[in-house]
């Protein structure tokens, strides 16, 4: 039996009071690598939201959104600025530095999504910021013994079919799908050797190695390259998968880098208007 664990969402805020359910953070760089923090929105209530996160930096990883209902506008001092749709999200490397906004836009109430921080390796952290914007057309989507699959980045092998997301994630080779599906649907998953998988239960209830899981679980395996989850009603789930950095990792509020030094230097070229 591969190794699992389970961690439960926790609610919080960040940005202007946003009400979010924080996944995973920073507190154990180690446990996620190579992904450092994962936050889910979900609410129909406008005020949990609306006010957005206005304008910040980051330097050092990669961002990844995944917009399942609503809408989410991005503007960015390179100049990118236009709506993430509903099924669209965005890939941006922060680099050695972006300042950006992230302020939600209404679509019959109702937002759900996940912001996704993916660490680079240490020889990318100040290369060049790059963003891309992937509507829903954009993205993979599959449709597999019934599941709905779709993929943002990465390649994910799902009831032995081989899928590759438009994204190319580079070093870590960090994969970024949902899949949906009924009660009895099954699900074959297999990643490549030396990764580790992901799996939040974002709707519904699943069952892997006998043990149930369900809605606000993140599902940790690893010790495998191939797991098998049975859906025990309408469920979707956030898979992801990524090979380790094994770098050391110094955070402080939106900066990722390796030493604190570097943090530190990140916050002086910050308040010396030097960032980007």
């Amino acid at each position: 039996m591969s190794k699992v664990q389970v961690f439960k969402a926790r609610p919080a805020s960040d940005g202007a009071g946003v009400k979010i359910n924080r996944v995973s953070h920073m507190s154990n760089p180690k446990l996620m690598d190579p992904f450092l923090m994962l936050d889910e929105i979900h609410s129909d209530q406008a005020e949990d939201y609306i006010e957005g996160f206005p304008p910040h930096p980051h330097r050092g990883f990669e961002t990844v959104t995944v917009m399942l209902k609503g809408q989410m506008r991005h503007r960015d001092h390179l100049g990118n600025n236009g709506v993430i749709g509903s099924g669209g999200g965005q890939w941006m490397m922060t680099g050695r530095g972006v300042i950006h906004s992230e302020m939600p836009e209404q679509e019959a109430g109702l937002l759900h999504g996940f912001q996704l921080w993916l660490n680079l390796a240490a020889k990318d952290k100040m290369k060049p910021a790059r963003y891309q914007d992937l509507q829903r057309q954009d993205w993979l989507e599959e449709t597999v013994d019934g599941l709905v699959v779709r993929g943002i980045g990465g390649t994910l092998i799902v009831n032995d079919q081989s899928l590759k997301a438009p994204v190319d994630s580079g070093k870590t080779r960090a994969s970024v799908f949902t899949v949906a599906g009924k009660e009895g649907d099954h699900l074959t998953v297999s990643h490549p050797q030396n990764t580790k998988f992901f799996a939040y239960v974002y709707q519904g209830a699943v069952v892997l190695d006998g043990m149930h899981f369900e809605r606000g679980n993140l599902i940790i395996v690893e010790d495998t390259s191939q797991l098998e989850l049975s859906l025990l009603e309408t469920s979707g789930l956030l898979l992801l998968s990524g090979e380790p950095l094994n770098e050391p990792v110094a955070q402080y509020g939106p900066f990722v880098m390796n030493t604190m030094e570097e943090v530190e230097q990140a916050l002086q070229d910050y308040r010396e208007d030097n960032f980007v």
